[in-house]
């Protein structure tokens, strides 16, 4: 696969004392933006919420939404600067970005961030439940019931919160696009728990794209691999993540994904272009899937 030469590969050890991490903290800094693309304004004039937007995958996904002509909604917990860089860069972009902190374990909360971008922009056409949480525990017997709620919370509670939040407001030809995960389906034995919440987002998704078809509003996922996002350094150990871009990452590429490797997957379920596709996860993973 081409890969642009300015893109790291490799990625010291460093840590992060609690999630979810702060992009401008990591070294080097994930890349959000894919080098030379050009924009075709497959979403001109489109409103989409992001959870997570304020970085790693999120902002990524809210660049090229950006780019492609969308104002965008980003919902985060509290990591303010990130989420401030997101919102100059989309504004440079001639779009609009509104940024609302909070918890999306909180169904209020939820309810609060659509009618605050209803408020802003008067319109939702896309979802994207992308915000994640992991706990890193080897001995699932000392994996507390704490951590497993929140993780539910987080992953897949926040799903139902925000998509009936925004049905009312949704119209036909609206999309809402979730995030499961390579650990859904392979499996990792220290991520007992958020590789249960990423297989409960995959069923989800094909259940909200049968109810929903109906009313002509697409439900899709995205399950990424590996990818640099701060997702890592505030949850995964330096052993587990310094192989990432070596010859010994599983998988035919032997490297990870940069966030804007996995946006463009988003953008596709997103626009007109995916008019056809429903009820599926796609896996970005560099063939680590099932061990190819």
């Amino acid at each position: 696969m081409k890969k642009c030469e300015d893109v790291p590969v490799e990625f010291p050890p460093q840590y992060q004392p609690g999630q979810p991490g702060l992009e401008y903290l990591m070294q080097p800094r994930p890349v959000s933006e894919p080098p030379g693309r050009r924009e075709s304004g497959r979403l001109k004039n489109k409103v989409a919420i992001i959870t997570g937007g304020d970085s790693g995958i999120g902002r990524a996904i809210a660049y090229l939404f950006a780019r492609e002509g969308a104002d965008i909604a980003v919902v985060y917990l509290n990591e303010h600067a990130d989420a401030l860089e997101t919102q100059e860069r989309i504004r440079q972009w001639g779009r609009s970005c509104l940024t609302i902190a909070g918890d999306i374990g909180d169904e209020q909360f939820c309810r609060q961030a659509v009618e605050l971008t209803l408020s802003r922009f008067g319109r939702i056409d896309i979802l994207i439940n992308n915000a994640g949480e992991l706990t890193y525990q080897p001995d699932i017997a000392n994996l507390s019931a704490e951590s497993l709620e929140r993780m539910f919370k987080t992953n897949v509670f926040s799903c139902f919160y925000f998509v009936k939040a925004v049905l009312p407001h949704f119209k036909p030809g609206s999309t809402i696009i979730n995030t499961s995960s390579v650990a859904a389906d392979r499996g990792y034995p220290a991520m007992s728990g958020y590789s249960a919440t990423k297989g409960a987002v995959s069923s989800l998704t094909r259940s909200l794209a049968v109810s929903l078809a109906d009313r002509g509003i697409r439900v899709n996922a995205v399950a990424p691999g590996r990818t640099w996002t701060p997702l890592i350094p505030s949850s995964l150990p330096p052993e587990f993540y310094m192989f990432y871009g070596s010859i010994d990452n599983p998988g035919p590429i032997k490297r990870t994904a940069q966030p804007y490797e996995i946006a463009s997957i988003y953008l596709y379920l997103a626009s007109d272009d995916s008019s056809f596709v429903i009820g599926q996860t796609i896996h970005v993973n560099g063939g680590e899937y099932l061990g190819l």
